[in-house]
């Protein structure tokens, strides 16, 4: 199955110049969703994690449903101020300015394998500001996987651990 003709392209959004790649029209298309994590699965078993871990807020969608498919955990990696409890944060840079994302302190252990999941790598920042947060608490970044990789942003440049996506864009 072409995953790619289930990802609607939409022109200017969220602003003027930008074409965004909406993974609305694969979830909401059952044989493509299944189609999609089955293929995730593979993917991301292969580097043995014991927990995944989902970027705000549409790789939730896609690390949630898998974690439950391969039966391990899932936790959160999420925007300042958005999760209870205690959390441990992380500051990084932006093209101008920095953003800061957060982890519950407990959401994973010391030495506990993680991949990470989105449904878009761009530029790689939030991604990679993923893994130096699961590095402050001890964890083990083993591997990352999207949906879709826009390669002509050169995102998967700046990664440190192996990334794989379901479908590329060049442009």
């Amino acid at each position: 199955m072409d995953l790619k003709e289930h990802i609607r392209s939409i022109p200017d959004f969220p602003k003027p110049g930008i074409l965004f790649y909406d993974i609305s029209t694969l979830l909401a298309h059952a044989d493509a969703w299944q189609v999609a994590l089955a293929r995730l699965a593979r993917i991301v078993s292969k580097h043995q994690p014991d927990i995944l871990a989902g970027i705000e807020s549409r790789g939730f969608l896609v690390a949630a449903p898998l974690a439950s498919r391969l039966g391990l955990g899932f936790t959160m990696v999420r925007k300042k101020g958005k999760l209870p409890g205690p959390v441990i944060s992380h500051e990084y840079d932006l093209e101008y300015g920095t953003d800061t994302i957060e982890i519950q302190d407990d959401a994973v252990h010391p030495g506990q394998r993680v991949v990470i999941l989105d449904d878009l790598l761009a530029t790689g920042g939030t991604m990679g500001a993923s893994v130096d947060l699961f590095g402050k608490v001890g964890a083990e970044v083993v591997g990352a996987a999207c949906i879709i990789e826009l390669a002509f942003l050169g995102g998967r440049k700046g990664l440190t651990m192996p990334f794989d996506a379901l479908m590329t864009y060049d442009s």
